[in-house]
């Protein structure tokens, strides 16, 4: 399954008998899915819900109940958007400020490299009207975590999750704000837990289940600590601040709040992308698609993130093609049909455009990377012949038997 050494609490429950989804391309491999009887994955029948029994005008009135609660008239923020400039989290504040007549502070976890088009897009946002806070890290420390997280769990991306998430909290406490902002429920949108689909927010209770794969970066530091990945010199214990939320009871305490906008307006990418084009000067991928997709308007900022992608691929046979084509797909903007098409041509392809930059950023060789990244290659997805990697069962086979039947 992977090299033994992972901490990733994800794998341990991987299925190991491969099924997709009947009405989108994802597969049963994607961490904490669900496929009901007929088939169908958690988030297609959320997709329905979205369209069909969701009282969306209700859900509005309960957004503007819960602006009129706690907007501020005495000059202060009332309300924190983690944005870094990105089509979706541009929609967010930009909504809830013209829209809601909030007052928002919106705050920035810094990419590991910036791009060209993720700095422009920044920037970008912050010149449409919005005041900002942009935070990096430690980039000793950062870039240590990420080098650890690539052998941890699979995923050098890791260290960036636990700042955007945790980071936005810290700062509502300091500054006595109730609410904070993300966009949409990753897990009922896109096939993971449907139990949160009810959910206006994420309950703190799950924060290390729904988006750090079970590990907390004391977890992640103790075990660059044990191969000698990380140094005490690296770090002050004051580095660790804001890679994990604050303590929980504080939290409830000061009645601070996580909700996703999501829950109280319809999510769709495609339109925030429209959206916040028009009205924060975001622009699309300039190459004319990110590599191992054919979408050009997600995930831009960082010239680390195609391999956040690429890592997903090895681990789960699901690259970020299929997660493109998968929402589309429920979105009604193109078939399953030409999802499976986009999945062949797109899914899996190698982020060569930034591979130097990204061993340089971890210090390890390309024989290091892919011992490394093979290791993560599941025996219940790929099969190696004379060091040639394919898919054992990729959904066009599927597609192909269907016809032939």
């Amino acid at each position: 399954m992977s090299n033994g050494k992972s901490i990733d609490q994800q794998i341990k429950h991987q299925q190991t008998i491969i099924r997709f989804c009947k009405k989108c391309v994802v597969s049963n491999q994607r961490p904490r899915i669900i496929f009901d009887e007929d088939g169908v994955c958690s988030a297609c029948r959320y997709a329905e819900e979205k369209n069909s029994s969701i009282d969306w005008a209700l859900r509005k009135s309960k957004l503007e109940a819960l602006c009129d609660k706690y907007r501020r008239s005495d000059g202060r923020y009332d309300i924190i958007v983690p944005c870094s400039g990105g089509k979706d989290a541009s929609y967010v504040a930009h909504l809830l400020k013209t829209e809601y007549g909030m007052h928002p502070l919106t705050i920035t976890w810094a990419p590991f490299i910036y791009t060209d088009i993720g700095r422009q897009n920044y920037d970008a946002f912050i010149n449409s009207g919005f005041s900002n806070l942009l935070c990096h890290p430690n980039k000793i420390l950062h870039r240590k975590l990420a080098r650890t997280a690539f052998e941890a769990v699979g995923d050098a991306w890791q260290p960036f999750t636990y700042g955007q998430t945790s980071y936005a909290f810290h700062i509502a406490l300091g500054m006595d704000i109730k609410l904070v902002f993300f966009g949409e429920n990753g897990e009922a949108e896109y096939s993971g837990a449907s139990k949160t689909k009810e959910w206006p927010g994420m309950p703190w209770d799950y924060w290390s289940e729904q988006y750090f794969k079970g590990v907390t970066v004391h977890d992640l530091v103790r075990y660059g600590l044990d191969k000698d990945l990380i140094s005490v010199k690296d770090f002050d214990e004051s580095d660790l601040t804001f890679y994990a939320p604050p303590n929980i009871e504080v939290l409830k305490e000061r009645d601070i709040q996580f909700h996703w906008l999501g829950y109280y307006h319809k999510w769709l990418p495609q339109e925030n992308y429209y959206y916040s084009a028009k009205n924060t000067g975001f622009c699309a991928n300039p190459d004319g698609r990110s590599e191992g997709t054919y979408s050009k308007y997600a995930s831009l900022d960082d010239r680390l993130d195609g391999f956040h992608y690429y890592l997903a691929y090895l681990k789960f046979g699901i690259g970020r093609a299929t997660s493109d084509a998968a929402h589309e797909i429920r979105d009604g903007h193109i078939t399953r049909e030409e999802g499976i098409a986009l999945v062949k041509k797109f899914d899996g392809e190698f982020p060569k455009k930034y591979f130097n930059e990204f061993l340089d950023y971890l210090s390890i060789s390309e024989e290091q990377f892919w011992h490394i990244a093979n290791s993560y290659r599941p025996s219940h997805i790929w099969t190696n012949n004379e060091g040639n990697w394919t898919l054992k069962h990729p959904i066009w086979n599927e597609a192909e038997q269907l016809i032939d039947a």
